[in-house]
Order: C-alpha cells, then structure tokens, then sequence
C-alpha cells in the first residue's frame, strides 16, 4: 500500500469572472461577429463555470502571438506555480526537498526539455540522484495516473517518497482562427493552475506516524482505454499549437463505459458503489458530471465538491482532480476505516480509478 501523505493546489494571481472572460475570448476569436457572439455568451454561461484563474493579465490574450511565444509563458509561470506547490505538499507531509526519492510532472499544455521537474531540482533543493518521470499527453486523466503510478512505484519502495506535480495552463492554448464548436465549448470550461501532491510508502508511513484518517491508503488502482475513441477528447497540433479535440460524444461515452468498469473493479475487492462514502471526481464539466453521477446511480450531493471546483477554477485538465482530493481532505475528515474511489477521464478516451481507505 502507500499512502497521501499532503495535497496542495496552486493557483495564478490573475483572477476572471466568466462574464469578462467571454468577452474577452469573443473580442479576440470572432472579430466582432454578434451571432456567433450570443452563441458563445450562451455556451459560456451554461458550463458551471463562475470564475477562473489565468497565467496572464486578461488584456495581455489579446497580444499574445505564435505557439512559442506562449510556450515561453508556460515555462515561466509554470515554474513558478510548480515550485510553490511543491514546496507546500513537502512541508505539510513534514518532509524535505532531499527526502523525495521520485518526482512525475504532468502537464498536457506546454513543453519543455528539460522538463518542469527536471528545471525544479535545483530551486527546490532535490537530491540530484532523484529519480524523474516528465509524463506529457495525457491530458484530464493525468492528475490519477500520476497518483496511481506513484502507488505502483511505492509498493516496491515501501520506505520511499515520491511527488506528483501538474501544471495545466489551458489559457496559453487559446487559438484565435479556430471557430468551432469544440473551441467555442472548451474556451468556457478550461482555467490554469498548479498541484502537488507527495506520496509516501507503507513503511515509510509507519516512520512518519501518518494515521489512515488524514493521509489515506491507497489500496489499488485500475487503468482503462476505450477502444475507437481517439477523437473524442484530445489535441490537433497544429502551427499556431494546440487546437481543441472534442467530440459531441464524450458525456455518451463515459454514461456508457465508466459505470461498469467502477463496480467491476470494486467488485475484485469485494464492494459495491454504496460502499464508497467518498467520491473525488475529476471536473470535467457539467455534461460529464451528470453522465457519472447517473451512471453510478449517486445522489445529486455525491459531486458536490466537485461541482464547486468547477465553478470556482473551471476544468484545469490534470490538476483538477487533485484540487478536489485537496477539497476533500479540507472537508473533514471522513469516517476511519470508509472508502472512497478517485477518477478522472482524459484522452484516449480513458478512465483512471483508486480505490481509497482512510
């Protein structure tokens, strides 16, 4: 087993509400255009999305050219998130830069060589024989992928301390002469942010003294990729870098599929979904929040949390699952000895799942 030892999400200082973010996309991206002005205002306004939190300046959008010149930004402010939040998880989990033994890095909204991760050792003060995995591409499902594969990584090094960092810009991929629909849709749903979150192994836990109620266990994790899906959710890359994949589709898919790969996986460690006290689920949107509180049969309030995530940051692809965990744990803590399952979807299309006890 391994165990969550701390969560911290970041956020940028430059704060919109969706009002002036609308205004500000349909300024830059329709030229004016008042058809497809109001269908953008309506798009926007039926997302969930209240407010977000942007890399950059709002009027500075409306200068920024070319996939490297917003790259370069990535880089900048994403150092930046991801050394705060990295910094915070360490000293919540009561552990020091020199005692993390692994660090991943996932983003799906700009590149770098070396990456994130590798460009942190230094200014953080990790060990230089850290080992690093920088994970680019997949997207939403990311911030549980990282999670489960730091388990995976943990239960052969019980003693070990590992890290999971996501940086998710989505603003910097604005893209001013794509007019589709997709754009239209994902332009209201998409905020930036950081998260961190440091992991510990079994004996390493016991070491620490860390109590299942506050850093819960992770018992076991489920990986899933739909076949002929690859169009439903993803990225073109194109000259002016990354245009928005999709598909009308996706809300479908995961009513269809997710449901049972949940109770076939709880069912292999003999439980049913009414065992689940606590869900952390992924923010991916109101059409894919109502998709997965009705394929699982959960109460409206069963997603409360997440729903408030999205309302407050938006969708910030990898790190809103995390920002969720973060949510939860903050929460108060649940009942000793219950369970909870954290999920998120991304690319692929596929479905990450771990089966939580605390």
């Amino acid at each position: 087993m391994s165990r969550i030892a701390a969560v911290k999400g970041v956020l940028p200082r430059y704060r919109g509400t969706q009002e002036a973010i609308t205004e500000m996309f349909a300024d830059v991206v329709l030229d004016g255009d008042p058809q497809r002005r109001a269908v953008v205002e309506r798009l926007h306004a039926s997302s969930g999305v209240n407010t977000r939190y942007l890399a950059l300046p709002m009027d500075s959008y409306r200068t920024l050219r070319g996939f490297g010149d917003a790259n370069d930004v990535f880089i900048e402010v994403g150092l930046q998130l991801g050394e705060t939040a990295v910094r915070s998880a360490l000293e919540a989990a009561g552990l020091r830069a020199d005692d993390v033994d692994l660090v991943m890095s996932v983003s799906v909204t700009g590149i770098a060589a070396p990456s994130l991760e590798g460009r942190l050792v230094d200014r953080l003060g990790l060990r230089p024989d850290v080992k690093r995995v920088p994970v680019f591409g997949l997207g939403c499902v990311a911030g549980a992928a990282g999670l489960a594969r730091l388990h995976d990584y943990l239960v052969g090094y019980p003693d070990g301390v590992a890290v999971l960092l996501s940086v998710e810009l989505c603003s910097l991929t604005l893209q001013r002469d794509d007019p589709s629909t997709a754009n239209l849709v994902a332009s209201g749903l998409f905020g930036d942010g950081a998260a961190a979150v440091v992991m510990v192994g079994e004996r390493r836990a016991q070491a620490l003294g860390l109590a299942a109620r506050s850093a819960p266990t992770v018992l076991a994790t489920r990986s899933r990729i739909y076949p002929g899906t690859e169009r439903v959710l993803g990225w073109d890359i194109a000259d002016g870098g990354f245009r928005i994949v999709l598909g009308p589709t996706l809300s479908r898919v995961v009513e269809r599929q997710v449901g049972p790969d949940v109770e076939a996986f709880l069912a292999e460690h003999g439980l049913v979904v009414a065992d689940i006290d606590t869900w952390v689920a992924h923010s991916g949107g109101p059409k894919v929040i109502d998709a997965v509180t009705k394929a699982l049969g959960l109460p409206d309030q069963a997603l409360d949390l997440t729903r408030e995530s999205l309302a407050e940051v938006g969708n910030i692809s990898s790190a809103s699952v995390l920002h969720v965990l973060e949510r939860t744990l903050d929460a108060g803590v649940p009942t000793p000895g219950s369970y909870g399952l954290l999920m998120a979807m991304g690319p692929g299309f596929s479905a990450e799942l771990l089966l939580l006890r605390w």
